[in-house]
Formats: structure tokens, sequence, C-alpha cells
């Protein structure tokens, strides 16, 4: 069951970023289509924004997220209970240590971020420290580590990057509106006055709806990374039972107030509690059934 799980998600991340992908390229060829008149040259500055966002954000991504939620990096003799349930997970996992980070906040939480394992970070919140059990708190750190170790935390610095093109792509086409687009001359609006208003319809469209379907990708990509995660905890500790608790406490406390709306993907659980207005945009999978699942193992 537990290989079966973590076989199936993986699969459909791979879906999920190919058509995160492929939603780039759309727009971008779209876009250089109906305001510049080629369809290449569309794809080719989407596809070169993508690498430089890319670029950016893998060379920055742990200050700037720990930064964004307010994060303190703490030494062992800071929080030596979190300090050495990391270092267990992280040597469980076959990862180097962690930096590791505290959030002050009273809500209990926790996430991973980093270019990849030999530069990850994690964070809780001092909330998770007073309310969780050594268990509970093993659980979560597992949950974390299992995000290190699968490359969850490039996964969503990808999805990050890829977001930001999309919304520039939509902030590109916004301004070629304004603008009065591109103008062809007589003779291609006689041949391609039909493909050009379809075009120019379609990117409007797509204008609207493109960032939307973004932010939809990027919360798909997040739930099924949740529940691989959660998986491989399991695997790491033997112990679903550590997670399920954690999983119960962390779901019945109170919203938190440091958490960078941004990043709230990244977290063990939702960190605004509910605030969705459908699943579809919801960051996490419903916790009863991760609850579920982690009964089933």
């Amino acid at each position: 069951m537990l290989y079966q799980q973590i076989a199936r998600n993986k699969r459909k991340t791979v879906v999920v970023m190919a058509g995160f992908i492929f939603l780039v390229g759309f727009l971008g060829a779209l876009m250089g289509y109906a305001f510049m008149g080629s369809a290449k040259l569309g794809v080719i500055i989407a596809l070169v924004v993508g690498l430089v966002y890319m670029a950016i954000m893998l060379g920055q991504s742990t200050d700037v997220v720990m930064s964004m939620n307010n994060a303190v990096e703490i030494t062992e003799q800071q929080a030596p209970t979190l300090y050495h349930v990391v270092e267990e997970m992280a040597m469980v996992a076959n990862v180097p240590m962690p930096r590791v980070f505290v959030i002050d906040d009273p809500s209990p939480n926790a996430f991973a971020t980093g270019p990849n394992p030999e530069h990850a970070a994690v964070a809780a919140t001092t909330g998770i420290l007073e309310r969780l059990n050594r268990e509970e708190l093993t659980g979560v750190m597992a949950h974390e580590m299992a995000h290190v170790r699968n490359y969850d935390i490039r996964l969503q610095t990808y999805a990050m990057a890829l977001a930001a093109v999309i919304s520039f792509l939509a902030n590109w086409g916004q301004n070629a509106l304004w603008w009065g687009g591109y103008r062809r001359d007589r003779d291609d609006d006689r041949d391609n006055g039909g493909l050009q208003l379809i075009a120019m319809v379609l990117a409007i469209v797509a204008i609207i709806l493109g960032p939307i379907a973004a932010s939809m990708a990027q919360m798909a990509l997040s739930r099924n990374r949740e529940y691989l995660a959660d998986a491989t905890a399991v695997e790491f500790t033997r112990n679903p039972q550590g997670l399920i608790g954690a999983l119960e406490k962390i779901t019945a406390s109170e919203p938190m107030t440091q958490a960078d709306p941004s990043s709230a993907s990244m977290y063990f659980a939702n960190p605004f509690k509910g605030m969705s207005w459908q699943s579809l945009f919801d960051s996490h999978p419903a916790t009863d059934k991760r609850i579920a699942r982690l009964r089933a193992m």
C-alpha cells in the first residue's frame, strides 16, 4: 500500500508539472502571436523569463522564504529538542543536516524549503514546540525531511517561479492591450484578420484566467506532494500515529499570524485554516483524507 501510494503520487506530480510547463508555453505563444505577430517569439520570451526566475529562486529561496515568514535561525542550545529531532530524521532520510529556524507564532506548524537537500532548511513555530509531544514532533519533522529527500522543496521552487512567469505574461498582455497591441500591415490584416481576432480574444481570456489556472496548478501540486510526504514519513518512522496526532492538534488550532500567503503551500498544514473558498484553491489535502490514508497504512 505504502509504495503503491508513493508511485501513484509521483505519476500525478509529473502530469501536473507537465501541465504547468505547457500552460507557460501556451500563454507565451498566444501573447506573442496576438501582440507581436510571432508565436515562436512569445514562447522564447516565456522560456527565457522562466529560466531567469528559476535561477533567482534557486539561488536565494531559503533566505527569502524564511525572511517572508519572520523565521529566526537557531542553534542546538536554543531549542535542543527540535534540533535533535531534526538531526535524527535527517539521518534516517539520509540527507545532510538542514539549517533550523523558529517562527514566533502560537499556532503549531512547520515547513521545509531550499534549492536542494544540501542547502535545505526547516522552520517550526513556537506553538508546535509547546503543543506537540516528541512522537508528534518526530512525525512532523519526518514529513519535512521527506519533502527534502524527495526534492519537493526544489519542485515547489520551480512551481513558484512558473507561477511568477504566468503572472508576468498576464501583465505583459494587459500592457499590450493598454497600448494598443501589435499592428500588422494591411496585407496581413486581409489574409489573417480572422486569426488575429481569435488570438486577441483568446489572449484576453488568458490574461484573466491564466493566473487563476497557475494558482490551481500550484495548489494541486502541493496537495499531491503532501500525500507523498506523509507516506514517506511513515516509511521513516514506521509510526503513522505520530503524524495523525500532529494533524489532529494542528487542525484544531488557531490560524497563524506570521505565515506569508505565498508560502502557504510549503507548510505542514494549511496555516490559514480553511480560508479558501473551494477545494481547488486549498494548499493542502483535507485533514480527514490525510488521516484516513495514514490509518490505512
